[in-house]
């Protein structure tokens, strides 16, 4: 009976696989852009500056994560999140192949626009199908992560691929299979719609299951009295962390514009060849998203162990200052390059190395976000705290064009060492600061254990 409990529903794997081809695609056409429109006109390219490459990654990213915040309104009041799944990977793969054809940077601008607007219908809605297709709630946590995986195959996939059909190929022909990807993606979610059950027929605002409409009925109740001290902090908590939010992904984002522009590229100051094999630049995508898979395993195995302590796992505010640490470290690696390389040019294994460091402060860091969110927020307040954290991470991929551009103004080693610097004093502040971080949100932490501590594990501290 347990094995029949714990397995996941079909449905789980359509979204899942769905998510593998859009992130295929994604990342791909992430990677295409940047270096596409700084090509030169003889090797298919818009001849444009870094800078101008480096924005118009900047809005693809920031627009792809604004879009979702408008797309769940739909779903929520208007048609049903398995409708607008399909519609919005059709309409991502259409702004591929605008992208394919492409002679300008308004036709650029109209492909960033069209997949802007085809994620906010297809990610949420998504994740909130994923969400329905449970009835053990506790499933959820595994669920997710399962998925996450296959986002970062598909991403790993992707990019591997991508930069040797490019090089073979061409860009125009690599943003065509990016949108045929997306097409079949399309056509095997809903091929799949027979697994997902009544997940998503129906505007979400339309519960289908008595429980939860009771339940409905008792937090519109609770929406009517105001909030409590402990939920003031709380807020206050998420507003803070956000703050920090931004400052790692604006860094994070920037780190793969020096990466395609100055160490890769025509006038690259890196030595990408392995023999005589010219490794694509796509594959620093492609190593992110390896270690990003690598990763997850060792770590959880990790705080699993540090759990097991007297004094228990680091709490979650200093697994995500030890990110910004480590974020800072990296770009201590970037600068260590250009020092390294003299004259002459550096060698592959700092970009390796930096990229390696990167990714393990991705994997330290990103695990605040959602789960933090949906763990401490007021539920009253839960969507509006969502679109902070959404917000944050808007502004973040909106400024790293501009940011690199700034940069630019300067001599490598000195920008990339001062953005070293503050990643990694902020990360400290965040370790300082746990403590008082802690105090805002521990109250009904304790209360939990109080109740729960009979049937169940007690949380331990605020460990992922």
């Amino acid at each position: 009976m347990e094995n029949v409990k714990q397995k996941r529903p079909l449905g789980f794997y359509v979204c899942s696989l769905a998510f593998t081809f859009e992130r295929f695609a994604f990342y791909s056409a992430k990677w295409l852009l940047a270096v596409f429109v700084v090509a030169s006109l003889a090797d298919g390219g818009l001849g444009l500056t870094p800078a101008d490459g480096a924005k118009m990654s900047a809005n693809l990213v920031a627009f792809t994560y604004l879009a979702p915040l408008f797309g769940s309104v739909i779903s929520d009041r208007f048609i049903g999140a398995r409708y607008l799944v399909p519609i919005g990977m059709i309409l991502m793969g259409s702004g591929y192949l605008v992208g394919a054809n492409a002679t300008s940077a308004l036709m650029v601008n109209m492909m960033i626009v069209m997949v802007s607007i085809g994620t906010g219908l297809f990610k949420p809605q998504t994740n909130a199908i994923t969400g329905r297709l449970f009835k053990d709630k506790d499933q959820l946590d595994g669920a997710f992560s399962t998925q996450y995986s296959f986002v970062n195959f598909g991403s790993f996939i992707g990019t591997t691929i991508i930069g040797l059909i490019t090089k073979a190929q061409g860009y125009s022909f690599s943003f065509t299979v990016c949108g045929i990807i997306m097409f079949i993606g399309a056509m095997g979610f809903i091929f799949g719609w027979r697994f997902l059950g009544e997940a998503g027929k129906k505007p979400f605002k339309v519960n289908e299951h008595e429980e939860e409409k009771v339940q409905e009925t008792l937090e519109k109740n609770e929406e009517k009295k105001p909030l409590t001290t402990i939920e003031k902090k709380r807020v206050a908590a998420i507003v803070l962390v956000s703050f920090f939010s931004v400052i790692f992904w604006v860094f994070w984002y920037l780190a793969y514009m020096p990466v395609y522009y100055y160490w890769g590229g025509e006038a690259g100051l890196a030595d990408w060849t392995i023999g005589n094999f010219v490794v694509p630049t796509s594959w620093f995508d492609s190593l992110n998203a390896f270690m990003c898979i690598s990763l997850g395993p060792l770590l959880g195995g990790l705080w699993v162990r540090l759990a097991k302590r007297p004094q228990g796992d680091f709490s979650m505010f200093k697994k995500t200052s030890l990110g910004m640490i480590t974020l800072g470290i990296s770009y201590v690696i970037f600068a260590g390059a250009d020092i390294a390389r003299g004259s002459g040019l550096a060698n592959l294994g700092w970009i390796i190395a930096f990229g390696i460091v990167l990714s393990l402060g991705e994997m330290l860091f990103s695990p605040l976000g959602n789960s933090f969110i949906s763990k401490f927020s007021p539920p009253r307040l839960l969507s509006a705290m969502m679109a902070v954290w959404t917000l944050a991470v808007f502004f973040a991929g909106k400024s790293y064009g501009w940011l690199y551009e700034f940069t630019l103004k300067f001599k490598f080693v000195n920008a990339y060492l001062t953005i070293a610097a503050i990643a990694i004093l902020s990360g400290i502040i965040l370790w300082a600061i746990d403590g008082k971080l802690k105090e805002l949100v521990v109250e009904d932490e304790k209360e939990e254990y109080n109740v729960n501590t009979a049937v169940e594990n007690p949380p331990n501290d605020f460990s992922v």
